[in-house]
Formats: structure tokens, sequence, C-alpha cells
């Protein structure tokens, strides 16, 4: 009791930027989280009522969705960074008419933007279905996703404006909203497709790709719904009724055509930073198959099922833990960007700490988690025994803790206005990777894309960090401490999930969906409280989340 009180007290008068920290990496995660489980959980009909062609259809699937993704990320990865960046600064020097100006600016230029890229999806399908190395298959694929292509841009710009504002539960729920949507869409027309009609399996891909669509409709409802609720809350807006129509003199001296010109040149270092994941895998979705035709004999399906096993089915299990870093960086972003602003860079450097340290809070678990139950989770998702997709899975894994650790060191160099030197250090990383490709491919075959992204990534985030170093001073010491603390408790919960998951393996058949169901169910759980457990008796919870944790000091059994 003694010890409660006092870990409240030290907690009690604690920067407001970590509440809104906290806060918005909680509804973000649950968004990213939530969406991503139920966009890999889906897989297990899916993959059941397409059958024999499950493992091509999924290549096919995963060929079409990693183009589509291209122009997903540009407008979900760079421009609601760019939108919320602007109204962060904006606010914080209290040109509130400046933020709703910017808003209604980028919606007409993602408008038009959505247009453009709608129709290079559209009559540009030949040529992209040729340039994956997909065939004539994929045509009708990328036809379906362009469709989604014009409506995304502008929704991700009203995200952007909640992300601005520090209101990160609108864009949560619609994440989930829309995730919802799709998989009822996807899973409802390949059951009619396939188990009602018997028709082939390429109809139903089209209508699993469609339904990227539909849950963009969905996720705009949601979103307006909360623009019309609560947008008197938003400071631009309450500035405007408290002042009477006063505004702001910036505001008057700034025309639309320049503001347009300024965000469009801001946001193309944003929009290629942000973009970095999906580039890499763009990269092996174009490479790999025309390589291995080089290298080897195999026909064209089985290389689209092995670049399913490389790339299709890790990916929707290991963009799960990447989706958490991603939350950190987006709400990151406009703390990072107030902060500079107003140049307050003592609270620059220890808001950036705490992100680096939250980071490892999170992800040293959940990726040694994943790795552990590789084996349970690729019988889940895609039953049989599968040594080659268990072993991708397990490196995949491993390489996606440096993959968020790129996609979070990029989010706050844009929040540093350092977004440019980011596009300039992913530039590197491509060149490298593309150097690599041909002869790690050469080398170890299935795997070598993976080591060639390694590779590149590990150049990429540390070039990131040391800018980042250099321009805020960050304690480096600080993190190596609390790293090694948490790289012990994570070492000391992988040997309680490794002991839990070997005696459950006596009594349960990881190669059976049921039993490795179960296993995934009670490990987790186990090995979640256990680590829970450690972090709070170190008081390294304390240290990241606040004073909340106290909360949890009451539930749990010590």
């Amino acid at each position: 009791m003694i010890k409660q009180k006092k870990n409240s007290r030290i907690f009690k008068n604690k920067d407001v930027q970590k509440a809104k920290m906290t806060q918005g990496v909680f509804w973000l995660s649950l968004g990213n989280v939530f969406s991503r489980l139920l966009g890999a959980v889906y897989v297990i009909p899916w993959y059941a009522w397409m059958g024999e062609s499950a493992q091509i259809a999924n290549g096919l699937f995963g060929m079409g969705y990693n183009i589509y993704a291209l122009f997903l990320l540009i407008s979900t990865s760079g421009i609601p960074a760019v939108i919320a960046k602007y109204i962060a600064h904006y606010n914080s020097l209290g040109k509130f008419k400046m933020s709703e100006k910017i808003f209604q600016s980028a919606v007409k230029i993602m408008l038009i933007f959505g247009i453009i890229c709608a129709s290079f999806m559209f009559f540009g399908a030949s040529f992209l279905a040729d340039l994956a190395g997909g065939g004539r298959e994929l045509i009708p694929v990328m036809k379906s996703l362009a469709v989604a292509v014009l409506l995304f841009p502008v929704m991700s710009v009203i995200r952007g404006y909640f992300q601005g504002n520090n209101n990160m539960m609108p864009y949560a729920l619609s994440q989930i909203v829309e995730q919802i949507t799709r998989v009822f869409w996807m899973l409802f027309t390949v059951f009619i497709i396939m188990k009602v009609q018997h028709a082939g399996y390429i109809q139903a891909v089209i209508q699993s790709t469609f339904a990227a669509f539909i849950g963009m409709l969905s996720s705009m409802v949601v979103l307006l719904w909360f623009m019309k609720k609560n947008k008197s809350n938003f400071p631009q807006v309450k500035f405007q009724i408290d002042s009477k129509g006063k505004y702001d003199q910036s505001f008057e001296k700034v025309k639309n055509y320049s503001l347009i010109m300024e965000i469009i040149k801001e946001a193309i270092p944003f929009v290629v930073s942000g973009s970095g994941i999906q580039i890499l895998k763009l990269i092996d979705s174009w490479t790999f198959i025309h390589i291995m035709k080089i290298l080897t004999h195999d026909s064209l399906k089985h290389l689209q099922a092995l670049f399913s096993l490389l790339s299709t089915n890790p990916d929707k299990l290991t963009m799960i833990t990447i989706g958490i870093a991603i939350a950190i960086s987006l709400t990151s972003l406009p703390l990072i960007t107030e902060n500079h602003t107003l140049k307050k860079f003592r609270k620059l450097a220890t808001l950036i700490n705490n992100i680096f340290q939250l980071f490892l809070f999170v992800m040293l678990p959940s990726t040694l988690g994943m790795v552990i139950l590789a084996h349970p989770l690729n019988t889940i998702f895609y039953g049989g025994k599968d040594v080659l997709g268990v072993s991708l899975l397990v490196y995949s894994s491993l390489q996606s803790l440096l993959l968020a650790a790129f996609m979070l060191t990029i989010g706050v160099l844009q929040g540093l206005g350092l977004s440019k030197m980011a596009t300039v250090y992913l530039a590197f990383g491509m060149i490298l990777k593309l150097i690599m490709q041909f002869p790690m491919i050469a080398l170890f075959k299935v795997y070598g894309p993976l080591v060639s992204t390694t590779i590149a990534t590990i150049l990429m985030v540390y070039l990131n960090f040391r800018k980042i170093y250099h321009k805020t001073h960050v304690n480096i010491k600080k993190i190596k401490r609390r790293a090694l603390l948490l790289c012990l408790l994570t070492f000391i919960m992988s040997i309680g999930t490794l002991v839990i998951r070997n005696v459950l393996y006596l009594f349960l058949d990881p190669e059976q969906r049921i039993s490795a169901f179960i296993i995934v169910f009670i490990v987790t759980i186990v090995s979640s409280l256990l680590y829970l457990i450690l972090a709070l008796k170190t008081t390294i919870a304390d240290h990241l989340l606040g004073e909340r944790v106290n909360v949890l000091r009451r539930w749990l059994p010590f």
C-alpha cells in the first residue's frame, strides 16, 4: 500500500504529453491490432473454401494487394502525416484558422489524386500485372482494386485531421469498422462463388480484393459521423466560435494555390519515406519470380505458391506487430512537431526517449512470442505440415522488429521536419536492397528476399537513429539501460513461454488446427500475464505508461 501511494505521488504530475501519448497509442494499437488480426483470421475459412487452389489464389491475391498497398500507403502513411504535422504546427502557434484551411485544401488535392491513381491502376492493369510476373490472371484483380483507390485518399485526409488534433479514437474505430466490413464481404462472396456456385478461384480472388472498396465506404461513414459530432471540440473550430468571426492575420496572407503547393512539396518526402516497407515488398513482388525463373526451371504456379509462403502468408501475421510500431509513430508525430515548433528541446528529447522505450516495451515480447508460437500459428492460419512455411514465418517475425524500428524512426524524423533526410536514407536502403537481391536469391533461394531486406533495413535504421541523436541529443545511456532491462524481462518471459508451450505439446498436437488454437491461446494469456507482472514489479511499466498501471496492480494476484 505504501509503495502504491508512493508511485501515485511520483507520477501524479507527469507531463500531460505522456498521457496523450499513452491514450493515442492505446486507440491506434487497438485499431491496428484488431484490424490486422481480423485480416489474418479470415484466412482460415478463406483457405478452406478455396480448396486445392488456395496457395495459388493467395499468391495472386498477395501480388495484387502489394501493388494496391503502395497506393494505400501513399495516402495512409504520407498524406495524413503531413496534414497532422501542419495542424499540430499551426495549432501550437494559435493559428487555428490556418489548420482549418489546410484541411479543406488537402481534401481537394486528394480528391484529384484519387481519380488519377484509380485511373492509372485501372487502365494500367495489364502493365502492372506483367511487371509483377502474375500473368493475365492478375489483370482483373488489379482492376477490382482500382475502385478502392478512388476513395481512400480523401478518407486518409480526414484521419490525418483527427490525428493532428490528438483525437485517435475515430481514427482507430474507422479502421476496425473498415476491416469488419471488408472481411464480411470477402468471406460471404468467396463462400457463394466456391461452395454454392462452384465457380473458379479467380472470380473469388476478384471479389476478395473488391472487398477493399466496401471496407473503405464503411470507414468513410464512421469518420464523417465523428466529424459531424465532434468538430465543435477541435481547437481551430472553438477559436472561430470564441472569437466571433475574428481570426489570425496569417490566414489572409496565404492564398489557396500557395497553400496547396506547400502541402504537395512537403508531402512528397512524407509519402516516399512512409511507404518504405511497401516499397521493399514491391521489389520482392516484382523481382522474385523473374529471378527464380532465371535460376530454376520451376513453373509459374509453383513460384506463385512460393511467393505466398515468402510474403503473403507471414505478412498477415507480422504486420500485426508492426502495426503497434506504426501506432506509436502516428501518435508521436503531432507531439514531436508541437515541441519542435515551440523549441521545447528538453521536453522533445524526453518525449523521444520515452517513445523508443515504449517501442521496445511492446515490440520485444511481441516479436519473441510470435517466433516461439510460429508452428501452431502457421497451423491455425494455413493448416497442415509445412516446415518451409514455419521457417519463413520465424525469419519474418524476427525481421518485423527491424521493419517496425524503421517505421518508428521514420515517424520521428518526420515530426522533426527531417522527412527529406528520411527519404535520402530510404533511397540508400533501396539501392542496397536492389544490389543484394539477385545474389541473395541465388545463394538462399526463397529466403533470399528476406536476407536482402534485413541488410537494407539495418542500414536505414542506423542512419535514421544517428540523425535523430544528432538533432535531439536523446539520452542514449538511459535508452540502453532500459533496453537491457526489457531484454531481460523478455528473456524470462520467453523461457516461461517455451516451458508452457512444450508442456502443452505433450498433450496437444500443434499440427491440428483446434489443438494449435488452444496452445496459442493458453501460451499468449500466460506469457502476457507473466510479462506484465515483471514489468509492474520492476516499475518500468510506471515509467512508460504512467499512474494508470496502478489499476492493474489492484487486479493482479501479487
